[in-house]
């Protein structure tokens, strides 16, 4: 008769072949625009291993032709994108687009709005909150001389685990390293329970926050309005070259002309055919 641990010992020895590896990749691809060159067999074979035991399955084979069937395609293929979607961010990653934000986007956007709109954002490919919290922050902060001024933040991202720790708001001491001082003092709260050395945004922050899933392959971004700023930062560098120039277009149409766009320091929009004019490496407006 089979132990769980037979069972256990099974999936951690199951090897996935360079067939299922290409029949997989190319899926994940089609579906969310992540590239996986052969060097990430090893990575997706890995991650996908909680998924097997999750659905007591003990090879990829049996794996791949249940995420490829009409049931495997309505349950599973969020959880396998889940795992899938790399999800690494920080606060205050690339400062110096906080900088900009700070000293001239807030003060533009007060001097030609009297009537105190509320500023717009939405953070695309927003993982687990740290570039939604540091956008909240910097205008919290600004807010301090300039009150009138109001806000709000959407974030979306593929996965939603992920999300749900955005939403969560709960991070690591050692995660917040980035954070100057004093901005720890006012937006962030520390456990009760010492032992465990986390902390959460203030709600004040988390209230300004909205979090939904959403897919960069899709036709259209159903997120119901159009944005001041759009950040997708370190997101691209995941999609090949005519992925990349189709996400921008789709982002664009929810940015309002003037709106600002921000890309990661690795990547370029160099060559695209975009309605974009660059004012700072990696900084865009609108046309």
């Amino acid at each position: 008769m089979k132990t769980e641990k037979d069972s256990l010992n099974q999936v951690y020895s199951a090897k996935m072949t360079d067939q299922e590896f290409r029949r997989l990749s190319q899926f994940i691809t089609e579906h969310a625009g992540i590239k996986l060159p052969e060097v990430k067999k090893v990575m997706l074979q890995s991650r996908l291993q909680k998924r097997l035991r999750h659905l007591e399955m003990t090879n990829y084979k049996e794996y791949i032709d249940f995420v490829f069937s009409e049931k495997g395609l309505q349950n599973e293929l969020i959880h396998m994108l889940d795992v899938v979607s790399t999800n690494k961010t920080d606060f205050f990653r690339e400062p110096v687009h906080f900088e900009f934000m700070e000293k001239t986007i807030l003060p533009e956007y007060v001097e030609q709005n009297p009537l105190n709109r509320p500023i717009k954002i939405w953070s695309a490919g927003c993982s687990s909150g740290e570039e939604v919290y540091t956008i909240a922050m910097t205008i919290s902060e600004f807010k301090r001389d300039h009150p009138g001024l109001d806000y709000s933040i959407l974030g979306t991202d593929i996965s939603t685990h992920i999300l749900q720790k955005a939403v969560d708001a709960i991070y690591k001491e050692e995660k917040t390293a980035a954070i100057p001082l004093e901005l720890k003092k006012r937006y962030l709260l520390k456990s009760k329970d010492r032992t465990r050395r986390l902390v959460r945004v203030v709600s004040e922050l988390r209230r300004k926050a909205v979090y939904r899933r959403l897919n960069f392959m899709d036709e259209y971004y159903d997120v119901g309005e159009t944005f001041d700023l759009v950040f997708c930062r370190n997101v691209l560098i995941y999609f090949n070259r005519e992925k990349q120039e189709a996400v921008i277009r789709k982002l664009i149409r929810k940015l309002k002309p003037g709106g600002y766009f921000f890309i990661g320091h690795s990547e370029s929009i160099m060559g695209m055919d975009v309605p974009l004019k660059q004012i700072r490496p990696t900084i865009f407006k609108r046309l």
